[in-house]
């Protein structure tokens, strides 16, 4: 093959490759915010609805377990049948589900489509597979970054969602056959679902790529085996579940514990501010009743949820998101394990400050919410680095555990929080002291182990 040929040749697969890239973000960013919409949308649904604290953390929990469970089993479908037809598939099995949130009228309603529009959550299985495929070992890292920003699809309903609400009327269009409120943005996902699946099916590579075709299933899960892919598996839960159990949660924590104080730093309605521990506990017709009668409240209340949930997405989510990229770029540029140790002192820092009973105000809270972003965003990267570092055959596999064990943990930490009141950040701090100590003994481990160098004068010995 001349020069001319090779690079046309390269153009051409890195073209496909960037399809590849950026269809699958996109498509991985909506079905995030399809995922973990309750998280915001909870503000409204739980007075509407008359949900209690334990039934919205069911809700949670069975949207969350939904998108982990067939992890495993999307990623090796991704690596035997390709990117494009399980993308496609997975897209729309979300659609109905996703529309039908709009005409819930009971928890137990809401409870089933949440189990099954939750299988959204399984497609960062099938994006890490898809790219892996794709992409060559030397830019894995970042491109699995690129791919892995899609977690910002989390704050899209918290920047969105409320500006939605607010500007469509309470009555919807088409006689509320489209309805207003909280219940348009379901509408909205439902809509953009259908054309993301379209755009994946007719504009990714028609010829795709499929590194476990014809390989034995026992042949793909032989490193499960191996102590390092549950390590991992510890690490992710770490740096994503409990960005995905925190995302949930983050509207409710900064509403229940520093609502007040930015009400009345906002300068917000005086009747809100002095009524407002009353105001959090009225649920159902008791609720709808006292909007009613307070217009004035009820607007500041909806700016107020504004403003919540763009601290919880621009000083959160976006770190824990959109600096995923970086960590795929100082993971291929400098290695994994050395990010990694950045990683852990930042999320065991601001993790310790969290936990500790210091009476942090809101904006001292938020700052050091955004520094543990920062270490889940970068530490999300590195531990996907690892992977086909380690396991290059069966990324599908094992990063399809990985995901599968990390997202479990958006699972156990709301547990956690509801069964001992107030552990929101200790129960992180904990786990991520005993995965730091696993990384650092494996690291201690290697080095002991690994084979010593001859001397130089032994090596020029032998030679001669």
């Amino acid at each position: 093959m001349n020069s001319d040929s090779r690079s046309t040749a390269d153009a051409s697969a890195a073209g496909l490759r960037a399809r590849v890239l950026v269809l699958s973000t996109v498509a991985f960013t909506l079905l995030f915010a399809v995922w973990l919409m309750l998280g915001m949308l909870s503000i409204k649904i739980k007075p509407e609805l008359g949900l209690t604290d334990g039934q919205l953390y069911n809700l949670t929990i069975a949207a969350i377990l939904s998108g982990s469970l067939g992890r495993f089993h999307f990623g090796i479908w991704t690596d035997r049948y390709g990117g494009r037809r399980v993308l496609t598939a997975l897209i729309l099995l979300t659609v109905l589900p996703t529309f039908f949130v709009s005409r819930v009228t009971s928890y137990y309603e809401l409870l089933i489509c949440a189990v099954l529009y939750g299988v959204a959550g399984n497609s960062f299985s099938v994006g890490i597979a898809w790219n892996a495929a794709w992409f060559p070992k030397d830019r894995q890292g970042t491109a699995l970054g690129v791919f892995g920003a899609g977690n910002v699809g989390a704050s899209v309903t918290k920047l969105f969602g409320p500006m939605l609400i607010a500007l469509v009327p309470a009555t919807g269009f088409l006689d509320g056959v489209v309805p207003g409120g909280w219940r348009f943005i379901p509408v909205v996902y439902a809509g953009l679902l259908v054309l993301m699946a379209a755009a994946v099916w007719f504009l990714s590579p028609r010829e795709d790529r499929t590194p476990a075709r014809g390989r034995a299933l026992s042949e793909l899960v032989a490193p499960m085996k191996h102590a390092r892919v549950w390590e991992y598996g510890l690490q992710y839960t770490v740096v994503f579940g409990a960005y995905v159990a925190l995302s949930g949660v983050l509207p409710q924590f900064y509403f229940a514990n520093y609502g007040k104080e930015l009400a009345a730093g906002l300068g917000l309605n005086a009747q809100l501010v002095s009524e407002f521990d009353s105001i959090k506990g009225l649920k159902g017709e008791g609720y709808a009743a006292y909007m009613a009668a307070n217009p004035a409240v009820k607007a500041d209340l909806d700016y107020l949820s504004k403003w919540i949930g763009f601290l919880a997405a621009v000083c959160f989510v976006f770190p824990a998101s959109l600096l995923r990229p970086l960590g795929g770029w100082l993971s291929d540029r400098f290695g994994a394990r050395g990010v990694m140790v950045a990683v852990f002192w930042a999320m065991l820092v601001s993790g310790a400050v969290l936990s500790l009973p210091l009476g942090l105000g809101v904006w001292a809270f938020t700052g050091v919410l955004f520094v543990l972003g920062v270490g889940m965003g970068v530490g999300k990267a590195s531990v996907y680095k690892l992977i086909p570092d380690h396991f290059p055959r069966e990324v599908g596999a094992v990063g399809g555990l990985v995901g599968l064990l990390g997202a479990l943990g958006g699972v156990l930490f709301p547990l956690a929080w509801a069964a001992v009141p107030g552990s929101t950040f200790a129960a992180l701090l904990a786990l991520t002291v005993v995965s730091a100590v696993w990384f650092a003994a494996g690291a201690v481990g290697a080095r002991k182990f690994a084979p010593k160098a001859e001397p130089v004068s032994e090596v020029v010995s032998s030679a001669r």
